[in-house]
């Protein structure tokens, strides 16, 4: 059977689980990308390194025209923000199964996901769009509010401002470094972050818990911490899953962002509809014992799911970012490491290679590398990870 997966860059989510997993269900695959080098790099060394193909996956009309010219595919798939609709486009074309692609286009462009659900009755949050030539002199938002791109991801450009003349100088910076972005301005959900982790067949769907997510002071907000909640209280878990069910979320991993209010309510801040990043989806699999990616890939395959998934939801997890805490070139960081320690299985892979120079962000770029550990208590899981970044250096210089 054939995959064609659809890829902007390489990410551990596609090296460490959806190939190995493609190879253990038996697929061939190939992978479709504007960045074929890089992703020929990072998996010449793998044993089952797939076809890599140059294509502009942004545009559904090339990758359908490309798969058109290759063996027939059993499966059109994607876990990158930016590709899902094109993806889900594709699929359609060749009559395979896949997501929604209006479900998708809500998700991602979180202006329409706004106007759905406040049509459906289920959340009204007041939202704005700006396009490159408008003045946000023109708006009247309640302050304080939230300025970020459209289509944006992984925190980058999201800023908090409190009065208008913060706003202007937001929009400026932002469109100074994204020229011709849509932005969006919308009112300041306030309370904890929590995420939901869904996985459907377009049928059944199972909840597989989700995460506690600690935040950056404001203006910013770099994801941090995230820590494993293996349930949601129930009032709170069916607000979230009627929003995506208006959206239209049924098939494969969903990774959904929400607030909890001091009135209960739970408010969606958006909807990734794939597995969740930064290592999270590898330790999710490892803390709740099963074939996660395969699940994943068996959805898009038509293979419907276990009616029970098996999940254990008896283990803890916290999964750590170590951050730059200013611009320069990395001189030292450990490399990747696994090890195991009374219980905790603790897992460190590096985002930013020794030798790299860049920015101060104050976004997920920031990210010098992600620590996870999986044990059989909250406690013990914190010790490890706060040990490993404590017996470890990141030196960042000129």
């Amino acid at each position: 059977m054939r995959m064609y997966l659809l890829a902007l860059n390489p990410t551990d989510s596609v090296t460490q689980g959806f190939l190995p997993a493609a190879a253990r269900l038996g697929l061939t695959v190939t992978v479709l990308t504007d960045h074929a080098e890089a992703h020929r790099r990072a998996y010449q060394e793998l044993e089952f390194a797939p076809e890599v193909l140059e294509c502009a996956v942004q545009d559904h009309r090339e990758v359908i025209g490309l798969i058109s010219q290759l063996p027939a595919p059993d499966a059109v798939f994607s876990n990158s923000d930016h590709l899902q609709v094109q993806t889900a486009l594709a699929a359609e074309y060749f009559g395979l199964p896949g997501k929604d692609w209006k479900a998708a286009f809500r998700a991602k462009n979180k202006g329409e996901l706004r106007r759905h659900l406040a049509a459906a009755g289920l959340d009204e949050v007041w939202s704005a769009e700006l396009a490159p030539e408008d003045d946000p002199a023109a708006l009247t938002p309640p302050f304080p509010c939230v300025v970020k791109p459209r289509e944006g991801v992984a925190s980058e450009d999201v800023t908090l401002v409190e009065d208008a003349a913060q706003l202007a100088a937001a929009v400026e910076a932002i469109r100074g470094r994204r020229a011709g972005a849509v932005l969006l301005v919308e009112e300041f959900l306030t309370g904890e972050l929590y995420t939901l982790e869904t996985l459907g067949d377009g049928t059944t769907r199972h909840v597989l818990g989700g995460f506690h997510t600690r935040l950056s002071p404001p203006p910013n907000f770099i994801e941090e911490v995230l820590f494993y909640v293996p349930a949601h209280p129930e009032a709170v878990t069916a607000q979230v899953l009627a929003q995506l069910d208006a959206v239209g979320v049924n098939l494969g991993a969903c990774h959904t962002e929400f607030v909890v209010q001091a009135d209960g309510r739970a408010r969606l801040i958006e909807v990734n509809y794939r597995a969740i990043g930064d290592t999270c989806d590898l330790m999710l699999a490892e803390l709740l014992e099963i074939p996660f990616f395969e699940h994943v890939l068996n959805a898009h395959l038509g293979v419907p799911l276990p009616a029970d998934l098996g999940a254990r939801t008896d283990k803890r997890a916290r999964n750590e970012g170590v951050l730059a805490d200013r611009a320069g070139t990395l001189h030292a960081a450990p490399g990747p490491y696994d090890g195991e320690q009374d219980g905790v299985r603790l897992s460190y892979r590096p985002v930013r290679g020794v030798g790299e120079k860049h920015d101060h962000y104050g976004t997920n770029r920031d990210y010098l590398g992600m620590v996870w550990a999986v044990g059989p208590d909250q406690e013990s899981v914190d010790r490890t990870v706060a040990g490993f970044v404590a017996a470890n250096r990141w030196e960042i210089g000129a």
